[in-house]
């Protein structure tokens, strides 16, 4: 028996590749490439490059592997982009996802694990956010996320397929011990771009907005170590394979930092004193999202082990140099 990781050589499907390695699990990886390296996919796991949305594909890799449980990580995840191409995140985030769940679902997968995110809820009415919070995104992305939780739901009330849907806050860092990390070249998150500044692939690092009603004026968002994300899949996994029931859960620490408090931060674990740039809004972004996290406490035992800003800040850099090193190297 497999797991099915898709997107498994992005940022953090790659981790998730390693955590069921490390685990002693089978791995199935289908990625397209088009954001992800190869060069992630830990070593021992099956890859196949092909696409989600591709029929062909996704029948070869689930008659060929047997597949017991698919991570849907596959997808884009840019807000603003979003919002200037709304049909290409509708393409690639739910009529892809909705080819994979078909195909799970005529090939008896029974546990499916979706990689959603706290942009379902738009601008919520209160904070912490609970998973009860009314959904009213307010990108194309978020709409497109919470599309294909609408399918898992409707789907798994018609076949017999249980899922997780995990909603994330703000995913950084890296493996511990820089195996995989983020590497998208064109990423917005800001604890990546900064590690780009402070290693001197970027000049500046800017701040969208400081108008918002918030302590400093800048965002306020909940920070998760990407490890800490997949040990919380891995618990999903095993809630699945125990019988669990169907759960939407916040994947988040419950404690927010703003835009400024994350740049002072970054500023001191590097030891850098790099140039800030103010500028506009930008489309979608909400002032404030932090989780509240009672549920995903109550349904599985997970201990975030690198709940510290500090350590995901180290962490990060600590990649962000090696792929400079790696590229110079080319």
């Amino acid at each position: 028996m497999a797991v099915l990781v898709t997107g498994g050589a992005g940022y953090i499907g790659s981790h998730m590749a390693l955590e069921f390695a490390d685990n002693g699990e089978s791995v199935v990886v289908v990625d397209n490439l088009s954001t992800g390296l190869k060069r992630l996919v830990p070593q021992g796991a099956h890859f196949v490059e092909g696409d989600i949305g591709d029929d062909d594909v996704l029948r070869r890799v689930f008659s060929e592997f047997d597949i017991e449980a698919v991570l849907h990580f596959a997808g884009s995840i840019v807000v603003p982009e979003s919002v200037a191409d709304p049909l290409g995140y509708y393409l690639n985030n739910t009529v892809k996802s909705r080819a994979l769940i078909a195909a799970a679902v005529a090939h008896g997968v029974e546990r499916f694990i979706f990689s959603s995110t706290a942009a379902v809820y738009g601008i919520p009415d209160r904070v912490p956010v609970a998973e009860t919070a009314p959904l009213q995104p307010i990108s194309p992305y978020g709409a497109s996320k919470m599309m294909t939780e609408r399918m898992l739901a409707d789907a798994a009330a018609a076949h017999p397929l249980r899922y997780c849907a995990l909603r994330y806050f703000n995913v950084a860092g890296a493996d511990a011990a820089s195996r995989s990390g983020q590497a998208s070249p064109k990423a917005t998150h800001l604890i990546k771009v900064a590690g780009e500044v402070v290693t001197g692939q970027r000049t500046h690092l800017d701040v969208f907005g400081t108008d918002y009603p918030t302590p400093d004026g800048t965002c306020v968002r909940d920070y998760i170590h990407v490890t800490d994300l997949v040990r919380a899949h891995w618990h999903a996994l095993q809630y699945l394979r125990g019988g669990g029931e169907n759960a939407v859960l916040n994947c988040g620490y419950g404690r927010g930092y703003s835009v400024l408090e994350v740049i002072e931060t970054i500023k001191r674990v590097s030891g850098v004193d790099f140039e800030v740039r103010y500028a506009g809004r930008r489309a979608g972004d909400p002032a404030e999202l932090v989780a509240e996290t009672r549920l995903i406490n109550e349904l599985f035992p997970w201990q975030p082990q690198f709940q510290d800003l500090e350590l995901i800040v180290e962490h990060a850099l600590n990649w962000e140099r090696k792929l400079l090193a790696h590229k110079q190297a080319a």
